[in-house]
């Protein structure tokens, strides 16, 4: 993985990319996806919360937050970095693939030393390694599209790659529920996934090769955390309306455990994350794909990324006003089916606003700072909602009000239809 002084490119590496991608390299990068979905959403979903409850049950929600909220911290610092040294990668391999794969071996290897954890502070510790890797593979997966996907095929592709974070929820929930038993023995299973998948993508596939580019300085890379809104303020409103998203949706999601079990009294609390998560994926499954074909051949985007803000708004006001199974159950329908369509335009719109070709895996990883930013800062607007503002149902309005103005957001985007 070399990085080297010279400032001669390999025009193939940044060239906006015209010839469409097949069917299996499409399929791979969709698995690569779905490991990095695997290794975030199984623990946060379901081994953490057990994991915890055993350590403190009666401040289970205040030590998650904690928990999830450092991960998170450590998400947001590595992500635009590792995007950044990959933007100068000069392997013969190419300039993603080795990162991909060094993240989901580097994040195997925190989900195993997060299983073994009895104290907050070591599965704290544990989940920050893990959250190193994984966005290091994060920031491999996200790039490709950019790289080599032409902007007509980006949506459908997009929405590909979309499902496999949906998917990430179901199959996790699957293996650590269905397939094992046990905390140890889920997290285990999960690192081994997390790195079989990546394995299709980094092995089957070449990349355009960059031959040479400059080194990038300490000063380059703290300054690559920040793109200026006022210099390109599209990237900016695609990122605020990213960010907006993905705090109501980990508002929501942080505590759907703990809402199944205090609000809505359901009987086997981690067997209904499953259900209502195959639910979900499965509506999602449903619009992704047609919303790409759509946006790709209409080429319009916005239109669409504020339709799925609505239809999500919805189903946040049903979470909130009616706590029954059965309303859960519809609302995870209603998630499922605009998450969908957000999944797949949202990431082509994304790619349609990046500042420099050169810099496509660290303006990415910025927008990804969007993804993770909101897990640090979820818990602490969640807890004193649920505490002093209403509860459950105080919880999901503010989740509907934050997706309702993240739809307000994207109209502010003049680049893109």
């Amino acid at each position: 993985m070399g990085i080297v002084l010279d400032r001669t490119e390999l025009p193939d590496a940044l060239a906006e990319p015209g010839r469409p991608v097949r069917p299996a390299w499409i399929t791979t990068l969709s698995l690569a996806n779905l490991g990095v979905f695997l290794g975030f959403f199984t623990p946060i979903q379901i081994l953490l919360p057990l994991q915890l409850e055993r350590v403190d049950s009666a401040h289970k929600a205040a030590l998650l937050s904690w928990v999830t909220g450092v991960g998170a911290l450590v998400a947001m610092l590595a992500n635009p970095l590792a995007g950044a040294l990959s933007d100068r990668t000069t392997s013969r391999f190419g300039r993603r693939r080795p990162w991909i794969l060094a993240g989901a071996l580097l994040g195997a290897l925190g989900l195993l030393l997060t299983a073994v954890q009895h104290t907050v502070l070591g599965i704290a510790a544990g989940w920050a390694v893990a959250q190193l890797g994984l966005n290091v593979m994060l920031a491999g997966t996200t790039a490709p599209v950019a790289d080599q996907v032409p902007v007509g095929q980006r949506a459908l592709v997009s929405g590909w790659t979309g499902i496999s974070q949906s998917l990430g929820l179901v199959v996790g929930a699957v293996l650590v529920t269905t397939v094992v038993t046990g905390v140890l023995s889920g997290y285990a299973l999960t690192a081994g996934a997390t790195v079989a998948a990546a394995l299709p993508f980094v092995l089957g596939f070449r990349e355009p090769v960059l031959r040479r580019r400059a080194a990038i300085t300490a000063r380059e890379l703290l300054g690559g955390y920040w793109v200026s809104p006022r210099r390109h303020p599209d990237f900016g409103w695609a990122w605020a309306t990213r960010f907006l998203i993905n705090l109501g949706n980990a508002i929501g999601t942080l505590y759907l455990l703990y809402y199944l079990t205090d609000a809505v009294h359901y009987r086997s609390p981690d067997q209904g994350v499953l259900i209502l998560t195959a639910v979900y994926t499965l509506a999602a499954l449903l619009t992704a794909i047609p919303a790409g074909l759509v946006s790709d051949r209409t080429g319009r985007r916005k239109n669409l990324v504020l339709l799925s803000c609505a239809v999500m708004a919805v189903a946040a006001l049903l979470l909130a006003g009616v706590h029954s199974w059965p309303a859960t159950i519809l609302a995870a329908v209603v998630l499922g089916a605009g998450y969908g369509i957000y999944l797949a335009v949202d990431q082509a719109l994304v790619t349609q606003v990046l500042p420099a070709a050169a810099d496509r895996a660290k303006d990415l990883g910025v927008i990804n700072i969007a993804n993770s930013g909101p897990q640090v800062l979820a818990p602490a607007l969640a807890a004193p909602v649920i505490a002093h503002a209403g509860g459950y149902g105080g919880l999901y309005t503010l989740t509907a009000l934050l997706t309702l103005l993240a739809g307000a957001l994207v109209r502010r985007i003049r680049a893109v239809a």
